[in-house]
């Protein structure tokens, strides 16, 4: 009976997926959309896992703990240190060896059982930090240590999972389709976004501590079932690779220098750093905003990163059909940056008008432009990974994305304190209460940085423009040749 629906489920998905997602066709007969979309339930424990950390902590630390938001903001960024670390990661799973012939598999075990050992500390670790209960005589040391213990091993276990997760998923599926594929595993780590942060929203609707720990041990408990789900059977065993080195290895300078061939790298790098801190820097207080300056419950602000998430889902497909229809990928990122520049308009609007629904407008365009930006980015540097090194051109875009939105993070949440205490006690500007000017001070830092990265890409777009009139020319030339 289950698997009868199972497959009902799944034919509805394949019908449909060719014309509303258009990644959805990356199945094949050797690889069924069903094993693809079991592959992707490590992206859903992701997206569990960002919500959990960037949505409904960052709002109950500041909010219901009465954690500084300065301090909230470093406790979110630290699982962003081992972002840098991404390429390395992606390197070392194209590379590696093992007397099983296993590459990507052995990294995302090791990195689930890292998400797990954090989920399993955090809960306890927020309540000694925030000295609630009983918690409240312990030093103030041991809960600052243990929260950043806790948060240190997610976040190396989900950047380990995603990097090694989509180069399996990039391994499984033709030099074609990686674009595609890659495009699916992203609408699955919106989907989860959105489940989780709906679930977690109607779990604390009545917050109180016990609640918190339940939440979060769960989150535990279906991370590691999930990824095991993921990972089953996925990767060939190839035992002779692990155990016969046929060639030399290239190191990761080497592999590195592969990479950075080509025009305009370091410019790339750049744009995916400032266009990610733009929308990045309102990831830590979307949900505090609501919160404090539009009166919004736990709850309701929960449900804002399902609406992010929502908009960022609509952001990949039409992204993914625009690429497939042959625009030019930064042409999407520009696309993505322009509409970033109303949304947070939006957002700082609501707040003198005190019209919520102009905050959830802004929010949904924040998830949509964000999705363009991150779907333009990530297709033009798998257009450009040298053969064989998916891991690593996907362990860049990561590392410097995630680098960007954990010193987003942590910027985020110094200059809103810094600013309010700069304020003090006085009414902000338009009647607003003073708290709403370090929210305003962020969010037109993002304006500013949106602006730096659309004025960024134009080069690269009239370098495009110049190489498709000069293949215009060529075929004209040619023609006239021929006739």
């Amino acid at each position: 009976m289950i698997r009868q629906f199972t497959q009902k489920v799944t034919n509805v998905w394949v019908s449909l997926g060719p014309k509303y997602l258009p990644f959805a066709d990356v199945a094949t007969p050797d690889l069924p959309l069903r094993r693809l979309l079991r592959l992707s339930l490590f992206q859903v424990t992701t997206g569990m896992a960002l919500v959990l950390l960037v949505g409904t902590l960052n709002r109950v630390m500041i909010v219901e703990l009465d954690v500084p938001a300065s301090l909230v903001g470093l406790m979110l960024a630290l699982p962003l240190v081992f972002a840098p670390f991404r390429a390395l990661i992606g390197h070392k799973s194209d590379t590696h060896r093992c007397e099983l012939g296993w590459r990507r598999v052995p990294f995302i075990w090791k990195g689930t059982l890292w998400q797990f050992g954090g989920f399993a500390i955090m809960p306890f670790a927020l309540l000694v930090l925030a000295g609630q209960g009983e918690a409240s005589t312990a030093p103030a040391w041991i809960g600052h240590s243990a929260a950043a213990l806790s948060f240190l091993l997610v976040g190396a276990g989900l950047h380990t999972v995603q990097t090694a997760g989509l180069a399996l998923a990039t391994d499984l599926t033709p030099q074609e389709s990686h674009a595609k594929v890659v495009g699916l595993m992203y609408v699955m780590l919106l989907l989860g976004m959105m489940v989780s942060a709906l679930l977690f929203g109607a779990a604390l609707q009545d917050f109180t501590p016990g609640r918190l720990v339940q939440v979060i041990q769960s989150a535990a408990l279906i991370t590691i079932v999930f990824n095991l789900i993921a990972m089953w059977k996925q990767e060939t065993r190839d035992p002779p690779r692990g155990r016969v080195q046929m060639q030399q290895d290239p190191t990761f300078s080497e592999s590195w220098a592969e990479f950075c061939k080509g025009d305009h790298t370091r410019r790339r790098l750049l744009i995916i750093g400032i266009g990610t801190m733009a929308f990045g820097m309102a990831d830590v207080l979307l949900e505090p905003f609501g919160g404090q300056v539009l009166s919004m419950s736990v709850a309701s602000t929960t449900q804002l990163t399902a609406l992010l998430a929502f908009g960022g889902l609509l952001g990949f497909g039409w992204a993914s059909r625009q690429v497939g229809r042959g625009a030019d990928p930064y042409q999407i990122s520009q696309h993505g940056a322009m509409i970033g520049l109303p949304a947070f308009a939006l957002v700082m609007i609501s707040a003198p008008t005190q019209m919520t629904s102009l905050f959830l407008a802004g929010n949904f365009l924040v998830g949509f432009g964000g999705a363009l930006f991150a779907h333009g980015t990530l297709t033009s540097t798998m257009n450009r990974a040298p053969e064989q090194q998916a891991g690593l051109a996907l362990g860049a875009w990561g590392a410097v994305q995630a680098t960007a939105v954990g010193v987003a993070m942590a910027m985020s949440g110094a200059i809103r304190d810094l600013v309010n205490w700069l304020w003090g006690s006085s009414d902000g500007l338009w009647g607003l209460p003073g708290v709403a000017m370090g929210y305003f001070t962020v969010y037109t830092i993002e304006i500013s940085l949106l602006c730096i990265t659309l004025i960024a890409t134009f080069p690269l777009m009239q370098g495009q423009n110049r190489k498709r009139s000069l293949g215009s020319r060529a075929s004209i030339n040619e023609s006239a040749t021929v006739d």
